[in-house]
């Protein structure tokens, strides 16, 4: 599902005119501003709700275009070459005299960008001819948006053009990695991993769990990802009143005091994927989450996911919700 060249042309011009867009990406649906102008900027973090000091990540439709905002070591060179476009962030210093609103970058000496791996949004890029910040598409501290319909129902009226382009393949925000320090470092895990990394750079990248409440890149607070009711890891049964999000069969799997999870009704029961797919898993996983977030539901059990590749980003998603919903 592609939007018509003329939805992409009045896309391009909200954003020009400091309005904001519902941004189709591989990942999750963005919520686009021009990253050049403050006031188009703080739109976003007003309409999320965002806490400031959370930056954002910076979508360029090109290396070039990139390399005119931040300072491209070897490193970056080498990752942009192998995952751009793509699910893959690159935090590096800003260079001297970057357009960017200090805003969008939360008043960091470093900025957050990548590449988007979706042709919407990079023709939406190119037309309006600026960097666009755009954060996930959900109210700080929900679920993020993977479909064009859960950023029409977080918004309304708040976003001006919400393009649609179906749901999203990959399903999970992008890495971050930092190539800003000594060493790199993966911030957020995502689609693409840290061993992949290690790989192209021909050096050890490894997973960063820094301070959550004080974030160097986006998507590192533990309520970034809090549904409203609680969520239970790990899960081997049921208690009375849960729903379920399952990964692989649940066929002996029972709810406490009697009955079985097979024979929960589908508004309390959904499956990542029946056949272990991380992959698939991955692209389930928020949707599925933000269906059995209902007031009905005690709490939201998970089955265990394993903590390996793709795996790694679900579980950071899914200990970021048991946190954020248990404060």
């Amino acid at each position: 599902m592609s939007p018509r060249a003329e939805a992409i042309a009045e896309a391009a011009r909200i954003l020009q005119a400091g309005g904001l867009v519902g941004l189709p990406t591989e990942t999750v649906y963005g919520l686009a501003a021009n990253a050049l102008d403050g006031q188009a900027v703080a739109k976003i973090y007003a309409a999320k709700g965002r806490p400031s000091f959370n930056p954002l990540i910076i979508h360029c439709h090109s290396f070039e275009q990139a390399a005119e905002l931040v300072e491209m070591n070897a490193d970056a060179r080498a990752a942009a070459e192998a995952f751009w476009p793509g699910p893959l962030t690159l935090i590096l210093p800003r260079k001297a005299g970057c357009a960017v609103s200090d805003l969008a970058g939360a008043g960091l000496p470093t900025l957050a960008v990548r590449i988007p791996r979706h042709d919407a949004a990079l023709a939406v890029l190119k037309a309006c001819g600026v960097p666009l910040a755009a954060p996930s598409a959900n109210k700080s501290g929900a679920l993020s948006a993977t479909t064009p319909q859960h950023v029409a129902e977080a918004f309304g009226d708040e976003v001006a053009l919400v393009l649609a382009a179906g749901a999203c393949t990959v399903g999970l925000e992008s890495t971050v990695l930092d190539l800003s320090g000594d060493a790199p470092a993966v911030l957020r895990p995502g689609g693409v991993t840290a061993e992949e990394i290690s790989e192209v750079l021909g050096k050890a990248v490894l997973y960063d769990h820094s301070d959550p409440d004080a974030p160097r890149s986006p998507g590192q607070l533990l309520k970034h990802y809090a549904p409203s009711i609680p969520v239970r890891m790990n899960a081997v049964d049921l208690e009375p009143g849960e729903a379920l999000l399952a990964f692989g069969h649940v066929k002996f799997m029972g709810i406490r005091g009697g009955g079985a999870a097979k024979d929960l009704p589908e508004e309390s029961l959904k499956n990542l994927s029946e056949g272990r797919d991380l992959h698939e898993a991955a692209a389930n996983l928020f949707s599925m989450m933000r269906t059995l977030d209902r007031p009905d539901h005690k709490g939201i059990a998970v089955m265990a996911v394993p903590d390996t590749g793709l795996g790694v980003a679900i579980n950071d998603r899914l200990r970021r919700a048991a946190e954020g919903s248990a404060r």
